[in-house]
Formats: structure tokens, C-alpha cells, sequence
């Protein structure tokens, strides 16, 4: 399979039913004979601009894509715990949830953020010293309040 044809085959599947997680949109794929590994449904999702709502994965809308997702209203509604390691923040989220909030932090370009790395249900936040990590988990616990 090429990659434009399986990310086609997402974009047909997100419009047909519901697909919560990426779990759920690699069953789709393997209904239909097309194998994905984590990594690679990864990257479709952020090359294809899907963005996860609580109906599902759904194609971003262009204008609102250029402007990325209200990272505050992500933070209220999945993140459940932060914790922090050093210049760490370890962000857990209901399964299926972290990418959502992840691609929204790194879309908003958060100056005091160097990066991030998600899974499932936790987001590993990069803050480049301790100082910022603390501000940073602040800045996360007010939109919690």
C-alpha cells in the first residue's frame, strides 16, 4: 500500500463511522486490508490535519487549523494529572486523547515548551530547565481550575 492510498482510505473511514482512537482506526484499516503500525497512523493523523473531538477524529478545518486548536479548552477537558520531573512534565490524558492535546501545545508554539512527545493517554512536555517546567505546570493548572 502507498501512503497516499491508506491515508485516503483514513479519510474515508473518519467520515464513515466514529474512530475514537487510533487503536480504532487501525481496526478500520485491517477491515480492509491495509496494515498501520502506530507510528505510521501517527504521522497520517498529523499530515492529514485530523484533529480529535469527543465524536472522533475529524478533518480540521482549514482557517481553524492555521490558527490551531484552543489548547486551553483541550487542557480543561482531557487532562486528568501533571506531574513533574526536573524540567519534565508528564501530562495523562483518557486513552486516546494525549495526540489531540500534544499537536495543539505544538501547534500554539509555546515559547517555553522545546517539545513534546505523546502516546496514548500521557504527554511528555520538554521544558528546558526546572524554572520553566514549574511556570509551564502552573500555566497547565490554571486551565484546570
Amino acid at each position: 500500500m502507498n501512503k497516499s492510498y491508506r491515508q485516503s482510505q483514513i479519510l474515508k473511514l473518519i467520515r464513515a463511522k466514529r474512530l475514537h482512537t487510533q487503536e480504532d482506526l487501525a481496526k478500520g484499516l485491517r477491515g480492509i486490508g491495509i496494515p498501520a503500525t502506530q507510528v505510521t497512523l501517527s504521522r497520517d493523523i498529523r499530515e492529514l490535519g485530523l484533529v480529535k473531538t469527543p465524536d472522533g477524529y475529524t478533518q480540521g478545518v482549514p482557517e481553524a487549523a492555521a490558527a490551531g486548536p484552543d489548547v486551553g479548552a483541550l487542557v480543561a477537558e482531557f487532562v486528568e494529572d501533571i506531574r513533574i520531573a526536573q524540567n519534565l512534565l508528564v501530562l495523562r490524558t483518557p486513552p486516546g486523547h494525549a495526540n489531540s492535546v500534544a499537536v495543539a501545545l505544538d501547534k500554539a508554539q509555546w515559547p517555553e515548551i522545546t517539545g513534546t512527545v505523546a502516546g496514548d493517554d500521557t504527554i511528555l512536555v520538554i521544558a528546558p530547565d526546572a524554572r520553566v517546567a514549574e511556570e509551564l505546570r502552573e500555566r497547565f493548572l490554571r486551565f484546570l481550575r
